[in-house]
């Protein structure tokens, strides 16, 4: 017996050759502290051959500990028992049960075994069988580390060990079968084939691949002899869902087109050539690369073109809700490309012949996008023209059509003329605007930007408030993006109620997150009482209005955080039913006396003060006014007859108590103290 076949056998964990190499005995013990050959490795190993009938002898073999780590195989622990037999063609036959006892996911852990050895066809055949698994081996003998194998239904977790000699990802879940042919080598080893898969499931510990309820079939290559293990897959996947990097799909029921060149090697793993191609969503070219950890170190998109709404639906819903876009609606086309790196973009375009997008939350819609931009953080790249029909940004505020000209010139995107954009009624000159995308800290945007005639009622339907008249204008000489919050320099000014509301040292914190922050100051200078009462329906009052909300403070676009004083000081009128109110909102009443029931004859008093000021902190707002007395503070004085003097006497109050009140009155309801 040539040695070959006794490695061959070794190398199937099954040490066939012992036993043709043995006399016919009635019983023979054989033991050995190890045995090795290339490629395996047997420790504790036990044969032992009884005569079960004439030309059969009943064969068990043991290994307390086998390694095979090519295959990923290591400690494991092996046991095979069945009936050894020759028949008139000289041909060798084992028939029995094999286990391995730590495999990685239970690969043969109770196992039904058939090998067949043909010295005169040079073959060994290898039928294993395990509950719905089955996987056929046939191996040259004088080449016996090639195998031709055929594997159905096989569990994928029985793969685990040998992916493992390749990456840190490990299945979890699906079967397959698979056509392929594997040579083992020192080291390593080399296998090609075709397969199909069912419910496949896979992960990484870092969480940057991923798959699960894939279905496909296609071809594959993978050798791990030298350097980096290689692989090479060209598939078609069908349903389930896939994760590569930034890349999250919803596969389709149709065929969806994925080829790739990878290497793997210490936990890195980098796909050198990936190709997607869903017909009706999305087709993209480029590479990926992840670290030891799974972190992303490269993403590269030489060609991208993607059809919505579908390719929002299956590939971009989850990345883009990362950046605080949720549910959004989008239709049309876009194509372009992206080099993105570990510290951070390099360059990337786009371009689009028509192209609607929306969130659900109103934050950002456009509508009739064409054209593109086109950037690069070094050198300069060609001139482009992106244009709209309107434009939603923060808070449902809708800019009219305009169309911009961009060029990139040593990593700054700047606007190459002032930008005109409608906006209610008015018009926003965005006169120099410079953008620097690969800025990971300090200043990535620089911009100056004038407002002029926008209409205050337009203004305040769009915010969601009554109706103001009037007009907002401003200048903000400096708008600039600052790690990650916009800072303004300058100011609005808005001409309403006869007098003026400025508005100044503005900042917005993460615009497009999910909290953004807005912080600023707010002057209100010879407001007309008269004009603002009547929009609110709070109740006549007459007379100027002066005051200030500084520090103020918005998460989400609801208060948290502001200091506020109203101060109407030059006298005027009020009427009974504001009276009412400021009493609500105050938490107080009127001042005892004769005048709580003369208060009843009379429909408007004369005032000669009245403030009122909030400063809130979280939840909880602290109430003052003109001057403090016994038992609270005065929130109006009164002047003439009947004397009108209003208390409050709540000096702390709940915010959302307070804001009730106020709806209360502006609503006309009745005014209620809780």
């Amino acid at each position: 017996m040539r040695p070959t076949s006794s490695h061959l056998l070794l190398c199937c964990c099954l040490l066939l050759g012992i036993g043709w190499m043995l006399p016919a005995q009635a019983q023979v013990l054989l033991t050995a502290k190890s045995i090795s050959v290339p490629g395996v490795r047997l420790q504790g190993v036990s044969l032992r051959l009884d005569e079960e009938a004439a030309g059969v002898l009943r064969l068990q073999l043991s290994a307390e500990q086998a390694d095979v780590p090519a295959m990923g195989w290591r400690r494991l622990g092996l046991s095979l028992d069945g009936n050894l037999q020759r028949d008139a063609r000289l041909r060798w036959s084992l028939d029995g049960n094999v286990r391995l006892a730590g495999a990685p996911g239970g690969a043969l852990s109770d196992a039904r075994v058939n090998i067949l050895l043909s010295e005169a066809a040079n073959t060994l055949l290898v039928d294993i069988t395990q509950g719905k698994a089955h996987a056929s081996t046939a191996l040259p003998l004088d080449q016996p580390t090639h195998a031709q194998i055929s594997l159905d239904n096989l569990p994928a977790g029985w793969l685990q060990g040998l992916l493992g000699t390749v990456w840190s990802g490990r299945p979890t879940g699906g079967r397959l079968d698979a056509e392929l042919a594997l040579d083992l080598r020192d080291p390593g080893l080399q296998s090609s084939g075709q397969f199909s898969v069912a419910k496949l499931g896979f992960d990484t510990p870092g969480g940057t691949l991923a798959g699960q309820g894939l279905d496909g079939n296609g071809r594959f290559s993978l050798d791990t002899t030298a350097g980096p293990a290689r692989i090479e897959l060209d598939s078609t996947l069908r349903r389930g869902e896939l994760l590569l990097g930034p890349i999250y799909a919803r596969l389709p029921d149709h065929p969806v087109q994925l080829a790739l060149h990878a290497s793997a090697q210490s936990g890195t793993f980098e796909l050198s050539h990936l190709r997607l191609n869903d017909t009706d969503a999305l087709q993209l070219d480029g590479a990926l690369a992840f670290d030891a950890k799974g972190a992303l170190k490269s993403l590269r998109l030489d060609r991208l073109r993607a059809t919505f709404p579908a390719a929002y639906q299956r590939y971009g819903e989850a990345w883009l809700s990362t950046l605080g876009l949720r549910d959004m609606r989008i239709a049309g086309q876009l194509s372009g490309s992206l080099d993105l790196r570990a510290d951070g973009p390099h360059a990337f375009a786009f371009n689009t012949e028509g192209l609607n997008l929306a969130d659900a939350d109103g934050r950002l819609a456009v509508d009739g996008l064409q054209g593109g931009l086109d950037w690069a953080s070094d050198g300069e790249r060609p001139a482009t023209t992106l244009g709209w029909r309107s434009l939603q940004l923060f808070h449902r505020l809708t800019h009219g059509a305009a169309q911009s000209r961009w060029q990139s010139r040593g990593g700054t995107l700047g606007l190459q003329r002032p930008l005109l954009v409608p906006v209610l009624e008015g018009q926003l000159r965005i006169g120099q605007l410079d953008w620097r995308p690969a800025a990971a800290e300090g200043q990535r945007l620089a911009a100056s930007l004038a407002l002029t005639g926008v209409d205050m009622a337009a203004f305040s339907r769009a915010m969601g408030w009554p109706a103001f008249p009037g007009t907002l204008a401003g200048a903000i000489p400096s708008l600039r993006w600052v790690d990650d919050r916009f800072e303004l320099a300058g100011g609005l000014s808005a001409s309403v109620f006869g007098g003026f509301v400025d508005v100044t040292a503005l900042s917005l914190q993460q615009p497009f997150g999910a909290t953004p922050v807005l912080t600023g100051d707010i002057t209100l200078t010879q407001l007309d009482l008269a004009a603002i009462t009547s929009v609110f329906d709070f109740g006549s009052i007459t007379g100027p209005l002066d005051g200030s909300i500084e520090d103020l403070r918005l998460v989400n676009w609801s208060p948290v955080a502001f200091k506020a004083s109203l101060l109407a000081g030059t006298g005027g009128r009020i009427s009974q039913r504001a009276v009412n109110n400021l009493t609500s909102v105050g938490g107080g009443g009127i001042a005892a006396g004769l005048q709580g029931a003369v208060l009843k004859l009379f429909k408007t008093f004369g005032y000669k003060r009245i403030g009122l000021n909030c400063t809130l902190q979280g939840t909880l707002c602290k109430m003052s006014g003109l001057e403090a007395t016994g038992d609270g503070y005065t929130i109006v004085e009164g002047s003439g007859l009947p004397r009108l003097q209003v208390v409050g006497h709540q000096t702390q109050v709940d915010w959302p108590t307070l804001v009730r009140r106020l709806q209360d009155a502006i609503h006309g309801e009745a005014p209620q103290i809780r």
